[in-house]
């Protein structure tokens, strides 16, 4: 099981629990790293090691299905074991067979016919034949799927210290989504500062069309004259190409993105184990809440964690149904009311109930979409919060907005108003899979000092992931 919350995270304990580092060692391993990076010729090397392995979790996958499936077929045995202990037990109990006459003068099959008939009515990635071992041997030696993604993808793990037979195909296909996602900002942005930056300090016109590049992104304002005014300072005191500039400018914006973390003791946002987490979800109509709480209990689930949904959206029509599929979808319990014009409160009161009766790690709270201009909602929002204090006394609370990327700026003013009420902890950035710039990541981080959370790219189950701030600002700014 791939547990996505902890997989930076057990890297880092794991080392802290194989070596004892001490400060003077730690700055020298750093600068002798800083002197000698990786060549392209390692990263190279790293991703067909990673390669080799994700076509080896492959084989194995598909021998499991295939062992499953063999296991699946065979009904008939432990019925028939089942009416012989019946039997001896002296239970007078008749088990009536569909077509006994038939099994009896069925003629016998020939192992040379049997595997014709299994082709025929077996689909044929489910079929088990000499052709997975050829799969073994010759899909470790090829080269055709490392293409300009994974290799990518492969310098981004590895440039986290992540190991080439640790990483699994999953985060591969979503550095590729998120990639794709933020390709048109990325092109853009590229392509100008190479031609501004790389030329020594900036002058006025640079200053203007830098400033300007940063906007049409979604920056913000007061994000972007920090990046400026920061860049500018670099270049005061030494003159650097375009590649090293543009690398510089990739530290300053994982600066301004982590910058809201310095004040949390756990940087990892991961369920806490051994008590109950909530994690109230809000934001306006259409951002993508309910399909957000759905991806959640995907992830959290897939990851190792127990979870139950809470759906409190009682003022929208159909939102509950919707909740209920995906439950479904999650195989998550969902707690609901479905009377009209139930108290939202009333319903998350509920869910913590049945979340601490279940003994589940994660209580995921929909909420009804709601402007932030509409004082009556955002009191109710309040009052639901209210509750959870009430109720969930040892409960580890997070009140995460759920954000339209597309909507650039005018997401910063939803997020300002939603704060106060719901005393936001943290944002989940959706919709980044089309025309959303991802500025707003940085502008959101910046001026409300609130962390993004979760970012999505893609309307699929998988789509949702934790935010990294190193990855990204590698696919908003990799050449």
């Amino acid at each position: 099981m791939f547990n996505w919350f902890r997989r930076n995270k057990d890297k880092q304990d794991k080392i802290d629990q194989e070596t004892t580092v001490t400060p003077e060692k730690a700055e020298v391993e750093e600068n002798k790293a800083e002197e000698n990076p990786p060549t392209d010729e390692q990263y190279l090397e790293w991703a067909k090691t990673a390669f080799a392995n994700i076509q080896k979790q492959k084989s194995a996958t598909v021998e499991d299905q295939t062992t499953k499936t063999q296991e699946d077929e065979q009904p008939s045995a432990v019925e028939e074991n089942e009416e012989v202990e019946l039997s001896q037990g002296g239970e007078n109990i008749e088990i009536v067979s569909e077509t006994p006459e038939e099994e009896e003068t069925t003629p016998d099959v020939t192992s040379e016919e049997q595997p014709a008939q299994i082709d025929e009515n077996v689909p044929a990635w489910m079929q088990k034949s000499d052709r997975l071992e050829t799969l073994k041997e010759s899909a470790i030696d090829t080269n055709e799927e490392l293409d300009e993604d994974f290799l990518w993808s492969a310098q981004v793990l590895a440039s986290q210290g992540r190991s080439a037979e640790d990483v699994s195909l999953e985060e591969f296909e979503w550095l590729k989504k998120l990639r794709l996602g933020l390709g048109k900002t990325r092109r853009n942005l590229i392509n100008q500062l190479k031609s501004v930056v790389g030329q020594g300090p900036l002058n006025n016109d640079a200053v203007m069309e830098i400033e300007a590049l940063l906007l049409s992104a979604d920056v913000g304002i007061e994000a972007t004259d920090y990046i400026i005014n920061t860049l500018q300072e670099k270049l005061k005191e030494e003159a650097l190409p375009p590649e090293e500039a543009i690398a510089y400018l990739k530290q300053i914006l994982q600066t301004v993105l982590d910058k809201p973390l310095e004040n949390i003791e756990n940087k990892v946002f991961e369920p806490e184990k051994g008590k109950l987490n909530i994690w109230l979800l809000t934001g306006v109509n259409g951002a993508g809440k309910t399909t957000t709480i759905g991806k959640l209990a995907h992830l959290a689930k897939s990851s190792g964690y127990s979870c139950v949904i809470a759906a409190a959206d009682t003022f929208r029509a159909a939102a509950v149904e919707q909740v209920k599929v995906w439950g479904e979808r999650t195989n998550t319990p969902v707690i609901a009311n479905a009377s009209k014009n139930t108290d939202p409160a009333a319903v998350v009161f509920d869910g913590i109930s049945a979340a601490i009766a279940r003994n589940a790690d994660l209580l995921l709270v929909d909420t009804a979409g709601r402007l932030q201009n509409k004082k009556n909602l955002m009191e109710e929002l309040a009052k639901i919060r209210r509750i959870i204090d009430k109720k969930a006394t040892n409960a580890h609370i997070e009140s995460l907005l759920v954000l339209d990327s597309t909507l650039g700026q005018n997401g910063l003013r939803q997020a300002q108003v939603f704060s106060e009420s719901a005393q936001l902890t943290g944002v989940v950035l959706t919709k980044l899979d089309g025309t959303a710039k991802g500025g707003v990541a940085i502008a959101v981080a910046q001026q409300l000092n609130l962390p993004i959370r979760f970012i999505g790219a893609g309307e699929g189950i998988e789509d949702l992931r934790p935010f990294s701030s190193f990855e990204f600002v590698e696919a908003l700014l990799s050449q």
